[in-house]
């Protein structure tokens, strides 16, 4: 119960990082300002009022101060200087954020403590600084840093709260009780500095829970920029520091014990409290000189200089070794400066790493396994055959530099392989924070997931960059292919997987470059698009550019959305045909309907029920669930709502089985006629009136040949065929392009391609084309899924439609949805065009024959005999 309180809020001080960072410098400001609400004499400790006068500066006290300042000082350097070597510029920011805004709601407390007075910081913060814990701190930074996304920050920061907040809470009271045993010993001084670390330990939990979160969440969702296929700030080998503090488990004696400790002191502090004497019997006279303050200020204006001046210049020292000489000790080992290093720093840093990290090899296990031929025994392309003696970012430098990988072979050519070491020695470098998979080389990486010490489908995970990962799996395979070079010329570099992992794709190996073409522009509703196709086929871009012109040379063309609902169809099973009968009798009701909307509609901000769809099959129930969905395609989340719909269902009726949450009722992915009659996702028309004149010089025809084309072909060929929504002439072929080009799922193509196209003759004389396309199934959204990766982000841009729309939620997904309809409407009217004027074989001769591999077939026919 405790532990869940904690991740709550973990997880919304992380998804609200603004609203906590205001309201704690808000709470801070209150406590600042009530000085100004407090009476003139103000308390400085819980037994004592303060005299507003100076006080003795004994010797002894002038050197335990300035001994307790230079302790304070060496404790904040040693931390700073342990943070350095976890190898992320971001946890020094961090943690210095964290002391900067800690020591000033400290000071602001003790400020408020003293009244108006400040001279009490001067003894207060050196105390501060020796009770303050960074240790905590970048424990939960580390959590946040092992993330690949900023939800997956979110949820890291929450966890590590959840696994960190119970013990902090405990060992903050504990250490505010035991330290506040010395506010009873009646000896002033003691007295002040007990309440100054009690207040220091308030300050630290205080900004611990709130403050420190909320920033680190804030600071890496600044941080949208990514290097190497991940975000600058992830690093890989804090990837397991949730699974190993959360087997770090306080030992539960000890939490017991300081429970019985924090009550025991409790009551004490109580008993003290309620029945010690008052404040005036106590004497503090001895502490405060009432007759001769300034005299005996001028008295230790020497021990005080002095004591400043030893603690700046220890300050000063330590800040100009931490600046300048440990930089230089650490730089090579920083994963974060390697990566942004060019390439003579790299090739530098690669030398200064060869006691770490292993040169590349190639076991001979794998080799004998492979190809038994010594002479054709490789385990890669040549390409890849990297010499890995450095952090793994010199193998993935661009072919551009020439003279880097000049020197690399060089250097391959002159060095020996070394045997990959023993496993049990690469598992400890791999969960060494200070060296980790970046001191391993390929060879090793490879055997630990053979031992799946790493997992194959986690390797961008597990490495210290997500492109390495891709890289190992690529040598993985190819020694598995039938032709070792296939995966030669398949690109893997310079990509941004940090935004695929977990999200578009696994076991990834790199990735299909598509040509993409752009149409246009396409004047729908007085608004001009530019179409982006990518696609392979030749012609298909030229030809819907004619189509575009024709439609924008005769007006424009206009669409609307009919209808707007995507569907999930899940089956469930009752005891009999009857019960299935009863069931679907009660989904049908307005009774059933409302109970079930109400449990559908409480999973999402957008997704509301609109309609339910029973069908009956013995006794197995098909129910259609129909809503909308902002501007996302939506199927997950009417999956997420049918789920817990269903489990309202079986609460009604106990008897009921889920069979499966899809029972291809929706229907997803396949073509079927109840998304031809009722529609799926965004039912959309367009129509555009073509002038005479327009198809007889741009189309090269006639309205008359086209409209009796479009009905033997379109309609009564499609019919004969007994085709489900086929009534079109190559709607799937510009529906694929665009869905490639946007990010959109290409499977569901099947079912976004059905079309009806219509012509007919319109104007006076009979001489205009009226065309329509009416589209009742066109499945895509805006955001989510690939519209999450940058290429497809920039096409959804060059129509205006990237992301969700702010003023009018699923108004973007909408948009899209008239646009594809409206360009495969300028297919439809160019590609029926070609063929009623004969022009189909010659255009696609032209522009959709490939010529690359005609003089190898050429001589391979001359070759064969007669």
């Amino acid at each position: 119960m405790l532990t869940r309180l904690f991740r709550l809020h973990g997880l919304f001080v992380a998804s609200h990082p603004w609203e906590v960072i205001v309201g704690t410098i808000a709470v801070t400001i209150c406590l600042m300002s009530m000085n100004a609400i407090a009476g003139g004499d103000q308390i400085c400790d819980w037994n004592y009022q303060c005299p507003k006068v100076q006080e003795k500066l004994l010797s002894s006290d002038i050197i335990i101060l300035t001994i307790t300042r230079c302790l304070a000082i060496v404790y904040i350097y040693v931390q700073f200087k342990n943070l350095r070597q976890l190898g992320s510029k971001y946890m020094l920011g961090i943690a210095g954020l964290f002391t900067v805004f800690s020591s000033f709601v400290f000071s602001t407390v003790v400020i408020h403590f003293l009244g108006k007075e400040l001279t009490g910081l001067n003894e207060a913060l050196p105390f501060f600084l020796l009770l303050i814990d960074l240790s905590k701190a970048c424990t939960l930074a580390k959590f946040a840093l092992s993330s690949n996304s900023q939800e997956e920050v979110r949820e890291n920061i929450a966890q590590g709260m959840a696994i960190l907040g119970p013990t902090f809470t405990l060992d903050a009271v504990v250490e505010c009780l035991v330290i506040g045993v010395g506010t009873m010993s009646g000896v002033r001084q003691l007295e002040l500095m007990c309440c100054f670390g009690c207040i220091s330990v308030l300050a630290n939990y205080f900004v611990f829970m709130t403050f420190f979160p909320a920033c680190v969440s804030l600071v890496l969702e600044l941080s949208r920029e990514s290097r190497e296929g991940r975000p600058i700030w992830q690093l890989s080998h804090f990837a397991r520091v949730l699974e190993e503090e959360a087997d770090n488990k306080p030992n539960p004696v000890t939490q017991r014990v300081k429970m019985i400790m924090s009550l025991v002191l409790a009551l004490v502090h109580a008993h003290t409290r309620l029945l010690a004497e008052s404040p005036s019997n106590n004497s503090s006279g001895s502490a405060v000189d009432m007759h001769s303050p300034i005299l005996e200020a001028e008295k230790n204006i020497k021990s005080v200089d002095l004591e400043q001046v030893i603690t700046l210049s220890l300050a000063l020292l330590l800040a100009v070794k931490y600046v300048f000489f440990e930089q230089a000790e650490t730089e090579s080992t920083l994963s974060i400066k390697s990566s942004i290093a060019g390439p003579q720093t790299a090739l530098t840093n690669r030398r200064v790493g060869e006691e770490c990290c292993r040169r590349e090899l190639i076991p001979p296990r794998v080799l004998q396994r492979v190809n038994p031929n010594p002479a054709a025994a490789s385990l890669c392309p040549p390409e890849e055959s990297d010499d890995v003696k450095q952090p793994y970012h010199l193998a993935q430098s661009d072919k551009g530099h020439e003279h880097l990988e000049e020197k690399e072979d060089h250097l391959s050519e002159h060095s020996q392989f070394i045997q990959p070491r023993p496993l049990q020695e690469c598992l400890s470098v791999l969960r060494d924070p200070e060296r980790g998979p970046r001191c391993l080389s390929d060879a090793e990486v490879i055997a630990l997931v053979e031992n799946r010490s790493i997992l194959g489908y986690r390797l961008e995970a597990a490495l210290e960059t997500p492109e390495r990962g891709v890289a190992i799996r690529r040598k993985m395979l190819s020694c598995k292919l039938p032709c070792l070079t296939a995966l030669e010329t398949l690109p893997y570099r310079d990509y941004d997987y940090s935004k695929v992992i977990g999200t578009n794709c696994e076991n990834v190996i790199g990735y299909v470059p598509v040509p993409v073409g752009v149409a246009g522009p396409l004047l729908l509703d007085g608004k001009e698009f530019y179409i982006p196709m990518a696609t392979t086929e030749g012609c298909l871009v030229a030809s819907t550019n004619r189509g575009c012109r024709a439609i924008a040379l005769s007006g424009g063309a206009t669409a609307c959305v009919l209808a707007d609902g995507m569907t999930r169809g899940p089956v469930v099973q009752l005891p009999s045909a009857c019960r299935a009968a009863e069931v679907k009798s009660w989904l049908e009701s307005s009774e059933g309907f409302s109970t079930i909307k109400q449990a559908f509609d409480h999973t999402s901000r957008f997704a509301r029920l609109d309609r339910v769809q029973v069908c009956l099959a013995g006794r197995n129930l098909y129910i259609r669930f129909q809503s909308q969905t902002g501007d996302a395609m939506g199927m997950n989340m009417l999956s997420k709502g049918t789920e817990q719909a269903l489990c309202r269902l079986r609460e009604q009726f106990a008897d009921l089985r889920v069979l499966a949450v899809s029972g291809n009722y929706c229907t997803d992915k396949k073509p079927a006629a109840i998304n031809w009659i009722h529609g799926r996702g965004k039912s959309t028309v367009c129509e555009a009136t073509i002038p005479a004149k327009v198809v007889r010089e741009v189309l090269k025809t006639s309205t008359a040949t086209l409209v009796e084309l479009n009905i033997s072909k379109n309609l009564v060929g499609s019919a004969m065929a007994g085709s489900i929504g086929g009534f079109n002439a190559q709607a799937a072929n510009i529906v694929a392009a665009i869905y490639i080009a946007c990010g959109q799922d290409p499977g569901q193509t099947v079912g976004s391609s059905n079309c009806i196209t219509l012509m007919e003759a319109a104007g006076s004389d009979g001489e205009d084309l009226c065309i329509s396309c009416t589209m009742p199934s066109i499945e895509l959204g805006t955001v989510g899924g690939g519209t999450n990766l940058p290429p497809q982000q920039a096409c959804l841009q060059m129509l205006g439609v990237q992301g969700a729309s702010v003023d009018c939620p699923g108004e973007n997904a909408r948009t899209m949805a008239q646009v594809v309809c409206a360009a495969v409407m300028a297919g439809e009217l160019s590609l029926m065009a070609a063929l009623a004027a004969g022009h189909l074989v010659k255009s696609h001769m032209t522009l959709n024959r490939s010529k690359v591999n005609l003089p190898e077939m050429c001589a391979s026919s001359l070759r064969e005999p007669s």
